[in-house]
């Protein structure tokens, strides 16, 4: 791609209808939402008794519509589920009632309170999903639910899926994605359900799941031809009906609640402001020229690798430093664009840059709700805010500030879920390039591109064209001249053998366990050194050993943990945090400036000998 694609916009846009269709009426029992857990009310004996009767009649109705086939199945191992689902290779969800088996699982886990419910279903359009699509509409019918909504093409961002939900008010949704890993008949494929509230499934449902997988016995299936997944409309099979719907109409219904589209419109429509985005062939292609060419007028050119593509072009999507160097080496052109952005393979992540200038996901998120007032979704302030405990301390101290309410939660969005539905908080962030607000209940990549859109154009809302256009770069530097800068860098070895990466853990336990205040590690002092836990303000729930942590008298931190978003191996991370508020020093790069406690950190740990690995696969 030349870089004159990235560098020009024109003004031209083309009106989209933004009212999300009508769903059809659907026979509700009486209930409420609490916590994002949907709750049947408590109904006297007699009615409790009609309701059952209800339930059990819909079904059978349901039945009698319908060809229900039941075929004999046995339990397969390594199905335990999390908050992201279930990720693993994609032959290992080919082979034989692999996949069934799980939603099977799911439904029988779900039991009556689904039967007569409309559910959604979509996916980052990775390799598999289509052909999974088909199965789990089948087998969704055959289980009770009375609609499923399907995106075109089996295409819906995990934040449009959590959208969806929130505005037709569905029982729920399945995303088939396996995030930001790669996609392909050799690599990864996901499935996990959001409930009610759009949030991904509390753990009462993912544990039932696992239970189910270690005991299901059959399978239940339609039979039902497959579905023109590439024509939107409605598809009747007595009384279940699978809809095809635009992807994209109610998400972009939402983020023009959020945002001040003509506002942003009016920015990206200057001559002097130049910008790309990169789609890094994944499902935000789907959703990119809507927003960005339709609605907000910007040249097609634009968005770069914007076609959804089965295997990501090849490419690992993963909006960072590493994978996204085709954006990186053209913003740190002579000739770059004035802001880049990227998102990943399902949408929900997001990398922020400027003009030769990167903006780290912890100083993103700070960043924005210091400048929440550029959003008009935040027009009466904000609730609170939260972060990831391995995230930096840059946004505690906008929220000290501020005098805003402020969350350290384990990672994990379901932790901001739970602030979020007691409205307890308005802007959260992970570290791991996942930013995002109350709009829906997933962290969110085109919603944080669009407030850092809304951002920049309440910055030079008074500029006139030539004058010099304050830039992200200087956004940056205007923070930390009133904050601080906390300088922040995450070293990932992926695909680390378990046995070394959990010997390294507790290697790291005894440190702690022999360690106490006044410690000198290097040439910093200790304050704390712990495993994190975390108990839930609002549903009193425990999340124990969430890192390993060690904290220093000067607010420095270096952290560890252990994530296992890949399909094999353990990925180690390693974050490492220092605070300043010099601003002589705050134009100092990262790795320089962290130096000396990365070299601490290493030596405590003794990372490279458990793990054999002289250099990180990733730094951010």
């Amino acid at each position: 791609m030349s870089l004159s694609l990235c560098i020009s916009n024109s003004a031209f846009a083309q009106r989209v209808s933004l009212q999300p269709r009508r769903s059809p009426a659907v026979a509700h029992l009486s209930c409420r939402s609490r916590r994002g857990i949907l709750q049947l009310s408590k109904p006297p004996a007699s009615r409790s008794c009609r309701v059952g009767q209800l339930r059990i009649s819909m079904a059978a109705a349901q039945a009698e519509d319908l060809k229900i086939k039941t075929t004999s199945t046995k339990p397969i191992d390594g199905q335990k589920t999390g908050t992201s689902g279930l990720r693993k290779k994609t032959n290992v969800f080919t082979s034989e009632n692999y996949l069934a088996n799980w939603i099977q699982a799911l439904f029988n886990s779900l039991g009556d309170e689904v039967k007569g419910k409309t559910i959604g279903l979509g996916g980052d359009g990775r390799y598999y999903n289509k052909e999974a699509a088909q199965i789990i509409i089948k087998m969704a019918a055959a289980n009770g639910v009375k609609k499923v909504l399907v995106g075109q093409n089996a295409i819906m961002a995990t934040p449009a899926m959590s959208a969806l939900i929130r505005r037709r008010k569905l029982y729920g949704g399945l995303i088939m994605s396996a995030s930001h890993n790669p996609g392909g008949p050799k690599e990864d494929w996901g499935i996990k359900f959001n409930y009610s509230s759009g949030e991904p499934a509390p753990e009462r449902i993912t544990d039932a799941i696992y239970k189910y997988t270690q005991n299901i016995k059959e399978l239940k299936t339609a039979d039902l031809p497959d579905i023109d997944l590439a024509k939107v409309g409605n598809n009747k099979f007595g009384s279940f009906e699978v809809e095809v719907i635009d992807s994209v109409t109610d998400y972009l219904a939402t983020l023009r609640e959020v945002f001040d589209f003509p506002t942003i419109k009016q920015f990206v429509g200057r001559k002097d402001f130049s910008f790309c985005f990169d789609a890094m062939n994944a499902v935000t292609g789907a959703y990119a020229a809507p927003i960005f060419v339709d609605q907000l007028g910007a040249d097609k050119s634009v968005v770069m690798n914007g076609i959804p593509k089965e295997d990501f072009g090849g490419g690992h999507p993963d909006p960072n430093l590493t994978y996204a160097k085709e954006l990186v080496d053209i913003c740190w052109s002579d000739n770059g664009p004035d802001f880049g952005a990227a998102s990943d393979g399902d949408g929900d992540r997001n990398m922020i840059l400027g003009k030769k200038f990167f903006i780290t996901p912890s100083d993103s998120v700070a960043m924005i709700a210091a400048n929440a007032d550029a959003i008009p979704y935040f027009k009466s302030g904000l609730k609170g805010v939260a972060r990831s405990m391995p995230t930096s301390a840059a946004l505690d101290r906008v929220a000290e500030k501020q005098g805003l309410t402020f969350f350290e939660v384990p990672t994990g969005w379901k932790f901001f879920g739970n602030l979020m539905d007691a409205g307890k908080c308005s802007v959260c962030g992970e570290e791991s390039f996942g930013t995002g607000s109350d709009h829906v209940r997933e962290k969110d990549g085109l919603w944080a591109v669009l407030a850092w859109l809304s951002i920049l154009a309440k910055k030079n809302k008074d500029k006139k064209d030539g004058e010099g256009l304050f830039s992200v770069e200087d956004v940056a530097k205007e923070h930390w001249a009133t904050y601080g800068r906390n300088f922040f860098s995450r070293y990932d070895y992926e695909g680390v053998e378990s046995e070394g990466a959990n010997k390294m853990v507790e290697h790291l336990e005894g440190v702690i366990s022999s360690s106490k205040k006044g410690d000198k590690l290097g040439d910093y002092t200790l304050e704390k050194a712990d495993q994190f836990d975390y108990t839930d303000p609002i549903d009193g729930s425990v999340a124990k050993k969430q890192g390993v942590r060690f904290i220093f008298d000067d607010g420095s931190r270096i952290v560890f943990r252990l994530s296992g978003t890949g399909s094999a191996g353990a990925t180690v991370r390693m974050y490492i945090e220092q605070y300043s508020d010099d601003t002589n020093k705050h134009g100092l790069d990262a790795q320089e400036a962290l130096g000396p406690i990365i070299k601490t950190a290493l030596e405590v740990s003794k990372l490279q000998e458990f793990t054999g690995r002289e250099k990180p696969t990733v730094i951010t």
